[in-house]
């Protein structure tokens, strides 16, 4: 039987691990784009559609936003790759729909903001692990914060993480597997 083959970590934490939030509540995300082993659907991937997955979570008591990071510590590199970085999604909100608009400001979600993700564009990057890298792991990572965050698109990461070690009020991490095809 041949071994199968292990990505190498990038050695750096993601965002889940750099933040422990205040609050007392629970909050759970899920996806139905997975299959039952918790892989995401081609039509997610950079390699096809390009699609953001849907998401729903629990409510958070007290929420005045939330924040979605997605990171993949097994990319081959130094740091984890960011797939996904929105926040300012509002407080009242409990899901994200299928396929949002790479676009900075979604007035479809109550302004909410997208940055720009380690491939140089705003919005989803889906997974694009390479042929023969092995399964990848992406870290849904979402964040309730207290209230509305003062960033544009352009905002890196690290200021990111550093506005939600102060205002996260609860948090979770749902993490989906992805290998490119022909591996």
């Amino acid at each position: 039987m041949p071994h199968a083959h292990t990505p190498d970590h990038s050695g750096a934490a993601i965002t889940m691990l750099k933040v422990q939030p205040f609050g007392e509540d629970t909050l759970v995300l899920t996806t139905t784009a997975t299959d039952r082993d918790g892989r995401l659907a081609d039509r997610h991937s950079a390699y096809h559609d390009n699609l953001s997955p849907p998401l729903v979570w629990t409510p958070v008591v007290g929420a005045g936003a939330y924040a979605i990071i997605v990171e993949d510590p097994d990319a081959p590199r130094e740091r984890p790759f960011v797939h996904w970085l929105i926040w300012n999604i509002p407080g009242e909100a409990t899901s994200l729909p299928e396929g949002l608009p790479g676009e900075t400001s979604l007035g479809l979600i109550g302004g909410a903001t997208q940055g720009v993700n380690d491939n140089g564009s705003v919005g989803w990057f889906g997974p694009r692990p390479p042929v023969g890298h092995g399964v990848h792991h992406y870290h849904f990572q979402i964040f309730a914060l207290v209230e509305r965050l003062p960033f544009d698109e352009k905002t890196p990461l690290a200021d990111l993480v550093n506005a939600l070690k102060g205002d996260a009020l609860a948090s979770d991490d749902l993490i989906v597997t992805y290998e490119a095809a022909g591996a």
